[in-house]
């Protein structure tokens, strides 16, 4: 997975929808799910819309800690608007970090595992963020891979 802000600009500029549903949102999950069958720790996912966590799963055998890494990932798309990995590129290609922004790193984790649910015309109404795997970047490939996969199905 090539990581530049660049390059996930323009993964999240292709995953915006026309509509999103809880009923989506709870396909998105089923998605992620099975994304992440192809790794070996289980995962914990969360999705929101408008501020609700409208779906929560944490896999058997999933940390506690999970939770918290949710909640960092969702304070960090929520905040900037921005996938939390893109937004750990956007702080490293300004020379930024959290400390310098002000931001305490026990509240946002601006790494991989969390995106945003945009709806065209509108913006960002949410968020959908996975925590489970040792590298971030696969809590990355998961929520994107799903995401895809959940575009390609509202548009067939």
């Amino acid at each position: 997975m090539s990581v530049t802000f660049e390059s996930l600009t323009q993964v999240e500029q292709e995953l915006v929808f026309t509509s999103f549903s809880r009923a989506d949102a709870l396909r998105l999950g089923q998605l992620i799910n099975e994304a992440s069958a192809d790794y070996a720790d289980p995962i914990a996912a969360e999705i929101t819309i408008n501020g609700l966590v409208v779906y929560r799963y944490f896999q058997d055998g999933s940390l506690p800690d999970s939770e918290l890494w949710l909640e960092r990932k969702r304070n960090a798309v929520e905040l900037m608007q921005m996938g939390s990995l893109r937004f750990g590129c956007w702080l490293e290609k300004n020379g930024e970090s959290l400390e310098s922004r002000k931001l305490n790193p026990d509240d946002y984790a601006p790494g991989g595992g969390g995106m945003p649910i945009v709806l065209k015309g509108t913006g960002v109404i949410g968020s959908v963020c996975v925590s489970g795997e040792p590298n971030h970047l696969d809590d990355q490939a998961i929520v994107t891979q799903a995401l895809r996969q959940l575009k390609a199905e509202k548009e067939a």
